[in-house]
């Protein structure tokens, strides 16, 4: 009796250790961002390079704020490492030419989301485009 109840212990202890979407894994989610500059009006493009310097925002599972920020390299590149799997959501800021004046601070969130599925998974996802 004593060593059964040690045993379904010990089941429910394994079995309530399932890892949540965050940081202490293995995998990986990495891509770019690239700039589109606009002209004073902006209604044309007037040039387009790698935004560097530009912070990447990541949530993980369910949470409405951002729970790590990177800043893209020179190329315009960024990484978050040491995922568990699950869904993330990442984004960047881009300004926005449509914005209100009186409603908005001319910056819009561009989203992507993803599901990290396997433990070692490296996902390269679509490169982030926006406005300056």
């Amino acid at each position: 009796m004593k060593y059964t109840t040690i045993i379904i212990a010990f089941a429910i202890l394994i079995a309530s250790c399932k890892k949540e979407p965050g940081i202490g894994g293995d995998a990986e989610i990495r891509g770019q961002v690239w700039t589109y500059a606009l002209n004073g009006s902006a209604t044309d493009t007037i040039g387009e390079y790698p935004a560097k310097d530009t912070y990447v925002y990541i949530a993980f599972g369910d949470n409405t704020g951002f729970d790590k920020r990177v800043k893209t390299d020179y190329n315009g590149n960024y990484r978050f490492s040491y995922l568990y799997p699950g869904d993330y959501t990442l984004y960047v800021y881009s300004y926005d030419p449509d914005f209100d004046q009186e409603t908005s601070d001319g910056q819009v969130a561009i989203i992507k989301r993803v599901t990290i599925q396997k433990r070692k998974e490296e996902i390269e996802l679509d490169r982030f485009e926006i406005l300056e």
